[in-house]
């Protein structure tokens, strides 16, 4: 099925939403006086994007004293709300297996480029942070609500710059939550709702121009070596990105273990049977030669939607990534590489 025009309008309400922000940093002006705070932030003057802020976290507080000017990011997601409310970082954290051969993410590299601004220094975060990298990127803030730093990470990095973590647990952050708080960080916690109805709205349009999706199962399944299989959770963001495209997420997910911290369930391959009314099962593998040795399994084969052929995965590790996180890039940039894939696994349910 040939896809329906809906690019323009996703970049156009993508494009709106910067230009809002950013005419609103050059003017100075400031936004309503409604309260924009999260739970997790407190501190004078939120609703109006005044400063000082505290921004609350597990790890501790960012005290913010003015609008920052140099952003650095960690984790994921981060990077791309600063980029559309306006503040390219200076620094981000790199993801080589996410990238392109541009050496970033393809969908900030595009954002940033087509806007003129100076691409962000990528820098090695997870377990071995580059410290000194940061430290002369001379940040304002560093911004990590969706990331795993440690407490002691935490307090290098804030003493480096007021540093944004997670509020709960390590990769917990719901997404639009890690909206919330970057844009309070950055002074503009009215236009987090704007970001954040722009992204709901791009995925109900793309649901309604596929209502054949209305009503179709779904797992969205990984392994971790053979032998194993694991059942991401419906609050999971993959998996809210597949069900707000108009997928059912099946039943069977809500029986399943909670691993702490994962949005996810490790069932084991012995219970592969359990996702036997999933019409579709999502998935990704590492590489090809991982994907033979998991789908040679025989239970894992014999799982209903694989023997049938409804598999909905991808080889192209951007685009694994991109439809991983749910943020103001990702989204329309997945979007329309994801509809071909479905529409194509929904025909093995026609066999």
């Amino acid at each position: 099925m040939p896809l329906t025009p809906l690019s323009a309008r996703r970049q156009r309400l993508v494009l709106a939403a910067v230009a809002t922000s950013a005419a609103l940093v050059l003017s100075g002006c400031s936004s309503s006086d409604d309260d924009g705070s999260t739970e997790s932030s407190s501190g004078e003057g939120e609703g109006g994007g005044a400063f000082p802020v505290t921004i609350e976290s597990a790890l501790g507080d960012a005290e913010i004293d003015e609008r920052p000017e140099r952003v650095v990011t960690l984790g994921q997601g981060s990077a791309e709300t600063a980029i559309a409310l306006g503040s390219t970082p200076v620094g981000i954290e790199s993801y080589e297996w996410g990238s392109d051969d541009t050496g970033y993410l393809p969908w900030i590299h595009e954002a940033v480029t087509e806007r003129g601004d100076e691409l962000p220094t990528q820098f090695t975060g997870g377990e071995n942070i580059d410290f000194d990298a940061i430290l002369e990127l001379e940040p304002d803030v560093i911004l990590a609500p969706w990331s795993g730093i440690t407490q002691d990470q935490f307090d290098i990095l804030n003493d480096i710059a007021p540093t944004v973590a997670y509020p709960d647990l390590p990769w917990s952050t719901n997404w639009d939550q890690q909206i919330e708080l970057v844009a309070t960080a950055l002074g503009q916690p009215d236009q987090a709702d704007v970001l954040i109805g722009d992204i709901r709205d791009q995925l109900a349009e793309a649901a309604a121009s596929r209502p054949e999706y209305e009503g179709v199962t779904f797992s969205y399944i990984y392994t971790s070596g053979p032998g194993t299989l694991g059942v991401f959770l419906p609050e999971e963001q993959r998996v809210e990105m597949v069900s707000s495209l108009g997928l059912t997420v099946d039943p069977v997910a809500e029986t399943f273990e909670e691993l702490e911290g994962t949005d996810s369930a490790m069932i084991g391959l012995e219970n592969a049977d359990q996702l036997g009314d999933s019409d579709l099962v999502f998935t990704f593998y590492s590489d090809a030669e991982t994907r033979t040795e998991i789908e040679g399994q025989p239970l894992y084969a014999a799982i209903p939607a694989v023997e049938r052929g409804g598999i909905v995965s991808s080889d192209d590790n951007p685009f694994v990534t991109a439809s991983s996180i749910i943020n103001p890039l990702t989204v329309p940039w997945s979007i329309d590489r994801y509809l071909p894939l479905i529409d194509e696994a929904l025909t093995t349910l026609d066999d």
